[in-house]
This record gives C-alpha cells, sequence and structure tokens, in this order.
C-alpha cells in the first residue's frame, strides 16, 4: 500500500525552489520534494506529446502524474474551443498526449472534474460512459460538483456506477457550500488506485465565481494541524482499500499547499523521493487580494 502526496502545478510552489531556480528546472527540483504532482495546464489546451515528452524525461522516475482533462471535454468550455469542438477528435488528442506518461508507467490517472452543473442526469451517465469509452486504456479518475450524485439514495448508486464502469474516485475536501459542493465520501471505487484533492474550506467564497480573483479567493486557505490530523486516520483507512492513493493539495492561492502538504507527509511518516525526511516549510505571510 502506497500514500502519495503532492500538490497541483509545481510553477507556483515559490518555497521549493532555490533563488535563481529557471521555470523550465522547476518540474526537476519538485520531484525530489513529492512523488507526485496534479497537471493543471492540460485543462486550458491539450498540450503536444512532445512537452509532456519533455516534462516526463526532464523529471525524476519517482516523480507519478494526475493529468487533468481538458475543458472540452468535461463541459466547462464556455467558449471556443482551442482545437477540434469534435468529442471523438479531442479524446485522441489527450490520449497521444498522456502516452509518454502512459508508456514509462508514471500516469496516476487522468482527472476529470465536472463543473457544478453536471448534475445526476440520465443524459450525463450517457456522457460518462461514452467518455470511459473514449479513454479506453488509461486509468481515468472522476470528480463531481454538484451534490445530486450523492444527495439521498443517490450516494451508493453513484459509487456502484463508478465501480462497474472502471473510475477511480477523485474523494475531495472541500467546503460545504451547497448543491456546487460534494460532501466528503471516504470509499474506494478501485482497488489500484484513490485520488484524494484538499481544495480548502473557504466557505464564505466558494461560489463567489465570475470575478477577475475568483480562482484566488476560492483556493484561499490554510489546514491547521488539527485538520490535517483528522485526515491522517481517513486516509489510512483509503490506503487499506486501493493500493496507492494519491493526495493533491489545490489550496494554492495564498501558498498554503506545500507547506501543508510536507506536514501531512511528516504525520504519515513519509519520506521525500530517494529518502530523507520532507522539510517542514513556514506558513506564508497573510495574503490581503485585492477583490474590488
Amino acid at each position: 500500500m502506497t500514500l502519495l502526496i503532492g500538490l497541483a502545478g509545481w510553477g507556483d510552489h515559490d518555497t521549493l525552489y532555490p533563488a535563481g531556480t529557471k521555470q523550465g528546472e522547476k518540474l526537476n527540483v519538485y520531484g525530489s520534494h513529492f512523488p507526485v504532482v496534479e497537471v493543471d495546464s492540460t485543462f486550458y489546451a491539450i498540450q503536444p506529446p512532445e512537452r509532456f515528452e519533455a516534462w516526463v524525461n526532464g523529471s525524476p522516475a519517482t516523480l507519478s502524474f494526475v493529468v487533468k482533462a481538458y475543458q472540452g471535454m468535461t463541459g466547462h468550455q464556455r467558449g471556443p474551443a482551442a482545437g477540434s469542438n469534435d468529442p471523438a477528435a479531442m479524446a485522441d488528442a489527450f490520449c497521444r498526449m498522456l502516452e509518454p506518461a502512459q508508456s514509462s508507467g508514471r500516469l496516476t490517472a487522468a482527472l476529470f472534474q465536472y463543473p457544478p452543473w453536471f448534475d445526476c442526469a440520465s443524459r450525463n451517465v450517457r456522457e460518462l460512459r461514452e467518455i470511459k469509452r473514449r479513454m479506453e486504456g488509461f486509468p481515468c479518475a472522476l470528480e463531481f460538483r454538484h451534490q445530486s450524485w450523492f444527495d439521498g439514495g443517490m450516494r451508493e448508486r453513484t459509487l456502484d456506477f463508478m465501480r462497474e464502469e472502471g473510475w477511480i474516485h477523485s474523494v475531495c475536501d472541500e467546503p460545504q457550500a451547497g448543491i456546487g459542493s460534494i460532501p466528503e465520501v471516504l470509499e474506494t471505487t478501485d482497488a489500484e488506485t484513490t485520488i484524494v484533492r484538499f481544495h480548502g474550506r473557504n466557505v464564505a467564497n466558494w461560489n463567489n465565481g465570475g470575478g477577475p480573483n475568483w480562482r484566488e479567493v476560492r483556493y484561499l486557505y490554510h489546514y491547521s494541524e488539527q485538520e490535517l490530523t483528522e485526515w491522517k486516520s481517513k486516509l489510512q483507512k483509503l490506503e487499506q482499500q486501493s493500493k496507492r492513493v494519491a493526495v493533491i493539495f489545490n489550496n494554492n492561492s495564498g501558498g498554503h499547499a506545500a507547506g501543508n502538504a510536507k506536514t501531512m507527509m511528516s504525520m504519515l511518516g513519509l519520506r521525500k523521493p530517494g529518502g530523507g525526511d520532507p522539510l517542514e516549510l513556514p506558513p506564508p505571510e497573510p495574503e490581503q487580494l485585492e477583490l474590488f
């Protein structure tokens, strides 16, 4: 059983990098701190396979990848797609992009995070079945943002559907802020892999979308030691159900993710890739956002 702790993205966590570290060197340095990383740039555009191959070749062999699905594939895209609007073409391009990580055995999962308006409806169940068919051969994780998938009697039915279709469950820690957020569901759906994503608990601003700084506001949160301690036993429980649990800290807005991840690694007795205790980072200075 393996617990992997990492962060969403690698470019913005300044506390990890010595002064003068070039942008192209950061992923390699990141891999000396953490064994898994979430690739977020793929949400905004399907990257050329050559770029992904460079990421694989330019980082330690101990580093694995959780890769966010392109927004045109999950229904987030509001305007014209960057490439083809054809679902089959998008899936084909996305799979070709993933191939360097897949062939090297370093792809933890492609992460399909669906938007708050993707509710538990027959048309959306059909869409999930179709995209899973198009992604055949690649490990795929599923994360919802609409409460209806787990509300009332739908919780077990949704989990059973994910098991039947071969979806990895992306378990969330996030604010409980109405229909556009999901509860903590500590259940695995795949014997090999489970993903856990820490989005913070900024309940006041979780649904505060649309403004120029909405993303910075939503994920502005620092987990207390008590909150992380509560999750220690939960992660160990999930580890008994899946061979590998990949934990991603996505509370990046104020620079808190890296320190929280290091603290969690210390609590769990996990070592840095290649050995050595994780260096606990001090919490960043409070950030004052210009919201108005």
